[in-house]
């Protein structure tokens, strides 16, 4: 039996996206650095926006275990997969090779702590976003 606050729909909304991180220096230079992501602030964790999406980064205090064993990592939506590729090689950044996939192609990459990132290059559309809008939204 559904209670009528089970049956409500929640409004959610996207905040932001962490890692926890052992050397907040060396990642922050990776982030802002390498990846070249504003960094907006600065204080306990470390918060750069990527498009309007928060990416923070959260000290590990020494000899903790990061709670979990998710699978979630952050995938940035490049343009040109191999271009992308070109520089974060030029910049000392070891990747997977390219692997192609039905709506696109992807690689592989890791930041100071091991954690996956991913980037994305969509096979057809010009814009991301269209193709979220497109799935979401009838017609």
């Amino acid at each position: 039996m559904r209670s009528s606050s089970s049956s409500s729909k929640m409004k959610l909304s996207f905040d932001t996206v962490f890692y926890y991180v052992t050397d907040m220096e060396a990642s922050i230079a990776f982030y802002r650095d390498t990846l070249g992501l504003p960094l907006v602030s600065q204080d306990y964790v470390a918060c750069f926006d990527l498009d309007g999406v928060l990416v923070e980064l959260v000290p590990l205090p020494p000899g903790t275990v990061v709670p979990g064993s998710g699978n979630a990592r952050l995938c940035f939506s490049v343009a040109n997969l191999e271009q992308t590729l070109e520089q974060m090689h030029a910049r000392g950044l070891a990747t997977s090779k390219i692997k192609e996939k039905k709506d696109g192609k992807l690689a592989f990459f890791r930041d100071p702590d091991g954690n996956e990132l991913c980037l994305w290059e969509y096979a057809q559309a010009e814009n991301a976003r269209e193709i979220v809008h497109s799935a979401v939204l009838p017609g």
